[in-house]
């Protein structure tokens, strides 16, 4: 599979002359546009370094990381048809994104980018019965795409999209009754929305972004990420992995800071 991939040009790696390039394997951008972003759909985000308002750390490991800005997406695509004009990178998704121009507004946008979404391809809404046609990166409602297709984009009730959302992600149709139709989650779990919930058609972008090896840990403080140290390496004040002569493997089932079963015992709410 890696072999094949490596063939179609999504993932580039180089002759080792570091240490760092060793099992270095990044993705191939070669086909993404370098064009400045939309300044009237970017911004800053001060980086918090994993704190809240008080100060206080809630998501560990986070800091440094180079400057980026946040592109602003389209998820509510209702109004939105226009001609694709690139196909960027985003630094805060895994998945590409497409800048849309639409002569009809006279304005640009950002929207996820599908597999097989390229410059010059026409995007519109396909909410109406007049006229279908069945093209990636089109707005459907649920009821009028077949059993079987992948699509993304997929709103919870009354908020923007939610499901499928990053890089190689697509649910699938495999039921409809009168009022429900039911998709097939990536995690393999099915569930059920609304005949009329607007969605996109195909699977996003990039989807050869898990097999990335950044190979260097330098590599991963530009990401905004900093090292995690394991709890057996701390103080018995700090982990309940913590302490013990010498070489301690713990004494216990693998726990959290605060403990909590890490491994096997099921954490989701019904």
């Amino acid at each position: 599979m890696l072999s094949i991939i490596r063939k179609m040009n999504l993932l580039k790696r180089k002759s080792p002359t570091t240490p760092g390039q060793r099992h270095e394997c990044l993705l191939n951008k070669s086909n993404l546009s370098n064009v400045k972003t939309l300044k009237s759909r970017t911004f800053y985000i001060k980086n918090s370094a994993g704190r809240n308002n008080k100060g206080h750390i809630t998501a560990f490991n986070r800091g440094g990381g180079h400057k980026k800005r946040y592109r602003t997406i389209s998820y509510n695509r209702s109004f939105l048809a226009g001609i694709v004009e690139y196909i960027e990178y985003d630094p805060y998704r895994s998945a590409n994104i497409a800048r849309i121009f639409s002569e009809s507004t006279n304005s640009h946008s950002y929207i996820l980018a599908p597999e097989g979404l390229k410059q010059g391809h026409f995007v519109k809404s396909q909410l109406n019965k007049i006229e279908f046609s069945y093209k990636i990166g089109n707005l459907f409602y649920l009821k009028d795409l077949p059993l079987g297709v992948f699509v993304h984009n997929i709103p919870f009730p009354s908020k923007k999209g939610g499901i499928a959302r990053s890089a190689g992600c697509g649910v699938q149709i495999i039921s409809k009754d009168e009022n429900f139709c039911r998709l097939r989650l990536n995690s393999g779990q099915s569930c059920l929305f609304s005949l009329t919930t607007e969605v996109t058609l195909g699977s996003l972008s990039n989807s050869s972004h898990k097999l990335v090896n950044l190979g260097k840990a330098g590599r991963s403080r530009w990401l905004n990420r900093r090292p995690s140290v394991r709890g057996v390496a701390m103080n018995p004040i700090d982990h309940p992995h913590g302490g013990g002569e010498g070489k301690s493997s713990g004494g216990r089932p693998s726990v959290t800071p605060w403990g909590k079963v890490t491994r096997g015992k099921k954490t989701r709410k019904k």
